[in-house]
């Protein structure tokens, strides 16, 4: 009997190299394509922050590297990523906070930073 594959292989892999790919709009309506929104919701209205973290969630943790690119806004992910990150698995998490430095933690040198302190890398 064979298995089915993990549905966190390859996780890494679906992540952008950078910020700079991901070019998704910032505001209007996301109208999602089958393979994405089979379930549930499948337009998104990105000017409602709630709606809008379900969409970034469905495209983070059921889309590929494309779908991150072209529904994305690099903008709008490292302004909802405090919040969006607790609403995805911890693979996800540390697979996007790994390859995105803004959304990882960073080692803090700044004034008042105690030795060693470790801030997210979303507080600039």
């Amino acid at each position: 009997m064979s298995t089915l594959p993990s549905r966190w292989d390859g996780v890494e892999q679906r992540v952008p190299e950078s910020l700079a790919d991901l070019r998704g709009p910032a505001t209007g309506t996301v109208a999602l394509p089958v393979h994405l929104g089979w379930s549930g919701l499948t337009e998104y209205d990105l000017v409602n922050p709630l709606l809008r973290m379900s969409l970034y969630r469905t495209i983070i943790t059921g889309g590929g590297r494309s779908d991150a690119e072209s529904y994305l806004n690099a903008e709008l992910l490292v302004a909802d990523w405090p919040t969006l990150r607790r609403g995805i698995g911890p693979s996800y998490r540390r697979a996007w906070e790994t390859k995105i430095a803004a959304l990882g933690w960073r080692h803090d040198t700044g004034p008042g930073a105690g030795a060693g302190a470790l801030t997210p890398g979303w507080e600039r």
